[in-house]
Formats: structure tokens, sequence, C-alpha cells
């Protein structure tokens, strides 16, 4: 209320003012310049006369905003040559005349019309002229003058933003910049005080300080905390008229936000946490989370956390959410309830981010203590062993005993276990199990050279539980025995010479034993008795597992003998030994003085003097030849033939069309009616033709034929047709004749008419539509 008043005298005092400076003004533009002239002497006589300027003035001043009830007297024009007789016609132009600024054209005062204000224009530029009242004539030249609008305190102080946004640390010192703000003041700067501004803190303190000058916003507290107030509100006020009273002011608000620093280290809520885990639980599953809470924001506020302690380092592990700012404890290893049933770990947290201003505040980290109980869980059987191998000897017959698995349950109840076999790995069934111990025996012969392993795998599951079973693969090896005889590892069959080398081999053999080697490591070749005294052939042992054959004969005949036998005995060194009796087979063939094979008896010998490269060649081409000679025959005949006589569809003269449909013939009266067939005519008794000459000759009627010189074809037809029709005697020799009856009232000129008279298959359609 104190200051409306003291404004409202403000403006009154003002107002004073301006009209005493108003008077001031008028007259001091009420200045009345002489003219002043002279007279030179021209070229002959000549009285030159030049005038000067009849009026200065200086700048004219008018106040803004005035409110009064008559228009402001800005100044007065006069000039030399008015007498005072209201000859002189003065007239005011340029920005403003007529409308702001009027002129009285008698006595040259110039008057404002209209409120002025200095930040819309600051001047106005007019032009003055003095003319003759009655012809208009110039009396002066125009001169321009300028209108100054002369500034009062009417604009208050603007801010550039009406609201402003600043962050400054938390914590900081005294005297911390945080944010310049700035005003304008829209009037002139360069009269009185009225554009000089001052700043001031209106709301903020004890907090931040503001600058008069400068408007710029400091701290004033020292260890501002984020955590305890993080947002300000200040008002900053900017007054002109260097902050006097009576001065116009404007107000701007800031917000001020305290950014967060790491002053803070995290604390654990809770000195223990207590936490469980089933003994059935596999590595990684969680088994809890600790948290530390840091009032800090941000990377400030991050945490990472570890296990510094505790007997359960080696079982269980430590990783760090970083969503929620968790510690997560896994489980690192198998635990076992009956071993041991607690564990306890020690927790540090700490920050990662740590800023060195504040490191006097303290260790940024905390530890806490994490108990973890184990849980009982009803657990599988567990086997003695993680895999077993086992042996057995072939050939040891059903229930020979393989060998043993055993397992037991790892709970505290020890619930007793039950032993099966996984028949997919044992599709053949070759092994049984005993359910109470395990004890595995066989139930069918094993062969070691059919299989020499054998993979499977047996189910331990508890009594009370069957779904808690564990499994462990057995491997069961077939130990030899040596049952099987050696034999012919290469091809049994040799060819000679009819005069072979006796002191060169014809040929070595080779045995192989199924047996391991520990059951014969090397194979012994000999002939049976009875072949000693034979002279063909001798065998020698090469004792490395072969042998060679030699002849002891110079010659042989194949014409004579083509082929000899040769048993060979073969038995290794195990226990038992065994022994076999192998045929080998010789043949003799015929060759030449370079030992190449010319002739064999045995067809498989013959080839060897076969046909040359060329002959070859040439029947395998005559063959292909053939082959396509097969084809295109084959071909020729599938494809369907054409008819050797085209009938064009215009040539309806006679057109037979034949239907797989056959006639009833002579005995079927019931699937027509044949007389509709036949000549109506012939019902009275009378057939016109036969197809069989008559007896009698029958003589046409003279009346019928036409005139020898007649022309007209169509009567000549007509009269043919009326003769053939008529004649008995006449067989139908004419092709227009194919068939007894037409039939009548024909349109189409043509008739379907199938034959009655045969009972073969098939049906005629002739066309009689062409008479000629």
């Amino acid at each position: 209320m104190k200051e409306d008043i003291c404004l409202h005298a403000a403006l009154i005092c003002l107002g004073m003012l301006c009209y005493s400076l108003a008077m001031v003004t008028e007259k001091r533009n009420h200045t009345r310049p002489l003219l002043h002239g002279h007279h030179e002497k021209g070229k002959e006589g000549q009285v030159l006369h030049r005038s000067k300027r009849g009026w200065v003035w200086n700048q004219f001043f008018v106040i803004e905003e005035y409110t009064g009830p008559d228009p402001v007297l800005v100044g007065r024009l006069h000039s030399d040559v008015d007498s005072g007789d209201g000859n002189i016609k003065y007239i005011l132009s340029g920005e403003g005349a007529g409308i702001i600024f009027v002129i009285d054209d008698k006595s040259g005062n110039i008057h404002a019309t209209k409120t002025l204000d200095r930040e819309e224009r600051a001047q106005y530029t007019l032009t003055a002229q003095a003319v003759d009242r009655n012809t208009n004539r110039p009396l002066e030249p125009p001169s321009e003058f300028i209108v100054k609008v002369q500034d009062i305190n009417d604009n208050p102080p603007e801010f550039l933003h009406e609201n402003y946004h600043a962050n400054v640390p938390e914590r900081s010192n005294v005297g911390t910049s945080v944010i310049q703000v700035t005003a304008s003041d829209a009037d002139d700067p360069t009269y009185g005080n009225s554009a000089k501004l001052v700043y001031s803190i209106l709301e903020g303190q004890p907090y931040f300080s503001v600058e008069a000058q400068t408007g710029i916003i400091r701290t004033a507290l020292p260890n501002m905390d984020r955590e305890a107030k993080e947002e300000y509100h200040v008002v900053i006020q900017a007054k002109d008229m260097g902050g006097h009273m009576g001065g116009l002011s404007g107000t701007t608000k800031v917000t001020i936000m305290l950014t967060d620093v790491n002053d803070n280290p995290p604390k654990f809520p809770q000195s223990v946490y207590q936490m469980s885990i089933s003994e059935a639980s596999i590595p990684g599953e969680e088994a809890g989370r600790v948290k530390a809470k840091d009032p800090d924001i941000g990377e400030n506020g991050l945490v990472t956390y570890n296990i510094i302690d505790g007997d359960g380092v080696e079982m269980f592990e430590i990783t760090t959410d970083y969503e929620t700012q968790e510690g997560v404890v896994k489980l690192k290893k198998h635990v076992d309830y009956e071993t041991k049933r607690i564990y306890s770990l020690k927790v540090e947290a700490a920050n990662i981010h740590i800023d060195p201003k504040f490191i006097s505040n303290g260790p940024f980290k905390d530890t806490v203590t994490v108990k973890i109980n184990v849980e009982d869980a009803d657990e599988p059987p567990i086997f003695f062993a993680p895999s077993y191998i086992l042996e057995v000897e072939e050939n040891a017959g059903p229930g020979a005993s393989v060998g043993r698995v055993h397992a037991k349950d790892p709970d505290a109840k020890n619930s007793p276990v039950r032993y099966t076999i996984d028949r997919h790995t044992d599709l053949d069934r070759y092994f049984s199990i005993s359910p109470e111990d395990g004890s595995i025996t066989t139930t069918k012969n094993l062969d070691r050279e059919e299989k020499a392993w054998h993979n499977i795998s047996v189910i331990a599951s508890e009594v009370h539980n069957r779904h808690q079973e564990a499994k462990v693969p057995v491997a069961i090896k077939v130990l030899d025995v040596n049952d099987n005889a050696p034999e012919f590892a290469t091809p049994n069959e040799t060819v000679i010479c009819e005069k072979p080398q006796i002191h060169e081999p014809l040929f070595t053999i080779s045995a192989k034993d199924k047996d391991n080697t520990a059951n014969g490591p090397r194979l012994i070749f000999s002939l049976p008795p009875e072949m000693i005294y034979k002279p063909n052939f001798t065998l020698r042992d090469n004792r490395d597992n072969t042998a060679s054959i030699y002849a002891k004969r110079t010659s042989f005949n194949h014409q004579i003998q083509e082929m000899y036998r040769l048993p060979i005995v073969i038995s290794d060194g195990g226990s038992p030994p065994q022994s076999s009796t192998n045929m080998f087979t010789i043949r003799v063939c015929g060759c030449d003085g370079n030992g190449v094979l010319i002739s064999c008896n045995p067809e498989a010998y013959t080839l060897n003097a076969g046909l040359s490269t060329g002959a070859l060649i040439a029947i395998l081409a005559c063959i292909v030849i053939l082959l396509v000679i097969v084809v295109l025959f084959v071909t020729l005949k599938r494809q369907k033939k054409e008819p050797l006589i085209v009938f064009e569809e215009e040539d309806v003269r006679e057109n037979i069309i034949t239907y797989d449909d056959e006639g009833g013939g002579e005995e079927d009266t019931e699937a027509f009616d044949i007389a509709t067939l036949q000549n109506p005519d012939g019902i009275n008794g009378f057939i016109p033709r036969k197809d069989i000459k008559p007896e009698y000759q029958y003589m046409p009627r003279p009346e019928l034929r036409p005139a020898p010189n007649s022309v007209d074809v169509d009567d000549f037809i007509n009269t043919r047709i009326q003769e053939a029709d008529n004649d008995p005697t006449a067989p139908p020799y004419d092709s227009i004749q194919i068939y007894g009856y037409e039939g009548r009232g024909s349109v189409a000129g043509g008739a379907f008419v199938p034959s009655p008279l045969s009972n073969t298959s098939g049906a005629a359609c002739v066309s009689a539509g062409d008479a000629s």
C-alpha cells in the first residue's frame, strides 16, 4: 500500500516536471533570427540579390507518455520574411506530420496530438517551409529538423527467462558460482537511471546469494547435503533507478538442484543374513541375496560384493546384480547334508567409484556375516565307482558270473537299492543282474569273434521311491578262448606252366586266425602224411605265418591232368591247439617259351588269349547299332497310324461313322420297330427296288423323258430318279441309291439309318443331302 502511494506521488511530481520542461522548451524554441542580406553588382550594372536562411533552430524535444488534456506544444516556427500580415503560410511534412504533429499555418506553432512512446520511436524527422499564402510560392527553402522524444522511467526490468534451472554439487564451498541471471530495461540507458539495474535475492536465503551488479548466484552455506535436501527455489529481483525508491522491478524464479557426490559409504542394514539351500541343488543355483544401502545415486552409489572369509569360500560365490544393487550368493560346488550342514561367509560391500575429496569420511565399504544352512533332500543312489569294467570268457555258457556293481542311498535313512539293466543298452539280452546285490551273469553263450565288448548301463533305484535312480556304465570284455582253427587268408588257387622251375616257389600262401595272438602267436603249415609219398608238390613253412609251395617235377601235361588238389594242414599254438585242413588247387596250363600262359582248359583261363581291342570295339559298335534300330522300330510301331483318306468337313456326300454298338440281329425284335425303316410304299405290297436282278424287264414310261433339247437339269435328274425308283430290275448301281428310303419330311436333307439286317457290331450313318 505504501509503495502504491509513493508511486502515485512520483508520477504527480513527474508530470509537473514535464510541464515545466515543456514551457522552457517552448520559450527556447521561440527564437526569431533576423533575415540578413546584401546587394552585389554584377556585369553591366546588374544588381544580384543573395538570400540567407531566414530561420535557424535546434532540435525540438517532447516528453513521452504525456497524458494532459491539451496537445503538447513542441515548438514554434517563424521566418524573418513574416511581417505578421498573414501572407505567410507555414507547411509541415515528414514523419508523423498531420497525424502526430500538426502546425498552425499562421503562427507556426507545432503541437503533438498523440501520446508518444520512446520505446516505440525515439525521434521524428520533419521538414518545414514558408510559402506565400496566395500563390503558394516558396519564400524560404525547406529545412529539416528533429523532434526527440524524451524518456521517462515507464518500463520495468524484464528477465530473459521466466524460470531458470541450475545445478551445483552438494557440499560445495561458499561462494561457488551457480548461475547468472540477466534482466533488461527498455528505458533509455543514456538518460538518467531509468535503465540502471540492481539485483537482489527475495527468496533462497541463507543458502544462496546474488551479486547486485552482475546477477551471479552463489552458494552462501557450506556442506549442503543432497541427501538432506536436493531442490531449492530462489527468487531474484532486478530493480531500475539504481535500486532506489521509486524504481520499477521484475522478478524471476531459479530452481537449483544439488548434484550427488560420493560422500556416503555403503551400509548393511543388518549384521547377519540367514540363507538355506538344498543339497540337491546344482552349481549356479541362488542361495540368497544381500544388499548394502548407499544413499548416493548414479555411479556414486554403485556397490560391488566379494566373499573375503568363511568356511564356505570354496563352496559358494557371490555376484553383483547392478540393476538391483544386490549381492547374489550362488552355489559353486555340490553340498552334502550328510557331510556338512551349515556354512559361514563374510561378505564385503564396497563402492566402485571413490571421490578423493571425501576420502576422510572413512572407508567406503562395509561387511556382513552370511549363514547358509544345507537342507536335506532325497537323493538318488550313488555307485561306488563312476564306471565299471568287467571280464568274462567266451563260450562260458548261460549263468556265468561276470561281476558286480554296488550302490547305496546317501541319505540318512539309507533306503534299500534295487538294480536293473537298461534294456536299451542290451537289446539281445546277453546279461542279467540280481536286483538285490547287483551281480551280473550271462544268459547265453558269448562269442568274442562276433562281439568283443558289450557296453551296458545298470540302473540303481530306491526301493521306496523308484523315481530316485542313478545309472552307471558297465563295459564287459569278452576274453578270448582258442576256439577257432586257422584258415587261408589268400586265394586258395593258382596256375602254373607245364614246365615249372622246381627251385622257385610256385605260390606263397598265408593264413589267418580269428582268435587273438595269445591263442596262437605263430601258425604252422604242413602236408598230411599221405601226401609225403606223392612226388608232385612239396610245402615249406616260412615260420612267419606263411608257407611256400614248390614243384617236385620238372614237367606237367595239362592234357593228361589239368588240375591238382593239395591238402594243407594249418595249426595254431593255442591251448588247446586248433588245426584245419585246407585244399589248395593248382591248375596246369600251356605256356610259351617266356612263361606266358597260352591256353588252359578251364573257361576262366581261356580268356587270356582273348580278342584284340579293335575287335572288341567293333563288336560293341554293332551291339549299339542294333539297339538303336530296335528302339526306332518300337517307336514307329507305337505311333498312331494316320488315315489314308482325309475327309473334309465340307464333303458331306458320304460320311460313315462306326459305333461300337452291337446290333440285336434278326432275333432282336424289341430293340426298335424295324417297320419304321421300311419304305411306306411297301406296305401295300409294292417294293420299288431290290438288291437282286428281277426276272422281268421294266420298260420306262416314255412320258417321263424330257425333251431332247431340254436344258433343264433339275427336270432331267428328277426324271431319272423317278425311273430308278419305279424300275424293280435296276440294282442300286448309282451312289445316290445306297439305301432304301430316306424318310419323309426331312428338313436337314439326311437321315441316320441303322442296319437291321445284320447282327454284327457297328451301325452306318449315311448322308443323302446331295442327290447328284
